[in-house]
């Protein structure tokens, strides 16, 4: 192990994101994400406890490289995308990871209203009938893609929880319609229901403020009474709520393809956005002149993602 990646390790923000490991030939060796990329690449250099059998790698480690994200969620995509683009030989989880990739559907239909979690975002379309999947679709919104199954669903039940959108419908009976009343809640409320939760799932400030407020009440309320199970089932939806409403921005729906750059200092960083998805990362030394026309190609969007790591990278660099 040299000093220069240790002391590189020691520059890094305590914030989530992607780093690798590179060799004295620039070889990538390893590559793996952190909630704190500061704490988590440090730790390689004490006791690796049951990572012992990274320590042949990690006296081949010349260089550190990271990128920081917005959000823990926003990691575990980017460090997924990378993996299945390339694997280092040093990895040895399955490319990809192991959070399964879901999507959340809302449906606001006067019949079946609700949210749901589908493994495709179009997975119920074969499951109908030309002329119903058509009806059902102008009612459907879908909000995603997001990793893992488990934290997702807990997501949708703290939604429902609050917003019982699925008792909004017009066509109830027996326990479903007392438990409707119980609720407070009737087929006038559909609408407005879905359209806070669509809310909520767009990321919208004060919709998610409300959403983890009430959260937040019913699981004091739940601890003052000792139901200590409900109390924690609550604390794992609002942990929930803010893995799907986190800033997340290198997994999209959309299908573009962008070139995404910053620079600083004699470093340029770039990303390959493809079919939506950060799926490339590199970063060399770079004039200013030349620079500038890579700058200039990248969405306002992702302006501020490439600076900061542009910056991060030029740091390391100079360590």
């Amino acid at each position: 192990m040299t000093g220069g990646a240790r002391e590189q390790a020691a520059l890094l923000p305590p914030a989530p994101g992607v780093y690798r490991f590179r060799d004295a030939r620039g070889r990538v060796l390893y590559l793996g994400r952190a909630t704190s990329l500061r704490s988590r690449v440090a730790s390689y250099w004490g006791d690796l406890g049951d990572r012992a059998h990274l320590g042949r790698m990690m006296a081949m480690v010349a260089r550190v490289e990271a990128v920081a994200c917005d959000s823990v969620h926003e990691a575990a995509w980017l460090e997924r995308n990378l993996l299945q683009a390339r694997k280092p030989p040093w990895n040895r989880a399955p490319s990809g990871g192991q959070e399964v990739e879901v999507w959340i559907r809302l449906s606001d239909d006067a019949r079946t209203p609700g949210v749901t979690v589908v493994h495709e975002r179009q997975e119920h379309e074969r499951q109908e009938h030309e002329r119903q999947e058509h009806e059902r679709q102008e009612h459907d919104r879908h909000f995603g893609p997001y990793l893992g199954g488990r934290q997702v669903r807990l997501a949708v039940s703290g939604l429902s929880r609050v917003l019982p959108l699925n008792y909004a419908s017009k066509e109830l009976a027996g326990t479903r319609q007392d438990m409707a009343r119980v609720r407070g809640v009737s087929a006038a409320d559909r609408v407005m229901l879905a359209d806070t939760v669509a809310n909520v799932l767009r990321r919208d400030p004060k919709a998610v403020t409300s959403l983890r407020k009430s959260l937040i009440e019913r699981r004091d309320a739940a601890s003052g009474i000792l139901a200590f199970e409900l109390a924690a089932r609550l604390q794992q939806e609002i942990e929930a709520i803010d893995w799907v409403t986190a800033e997340q921005k290198v997994t999209g729906p959309d299908q573009a393809d962008h070139d995404v750059c910053g620079w600083s200092q004699g470093v340029l960083i770039s990303f390959a956005i493809r079919t939506g998805r950060l799926t490339g990362w590199t970063q060399r030394a770079c004039g200013a002149a030349t620079a500038r026309r890579h700058l200039e190609q990248t969405p306002p969007g992702w302006a501020p993602f490439a600076q900061r790591n542009a910056e991060l990278a030029a740091r390391l660099t100079g360590a």
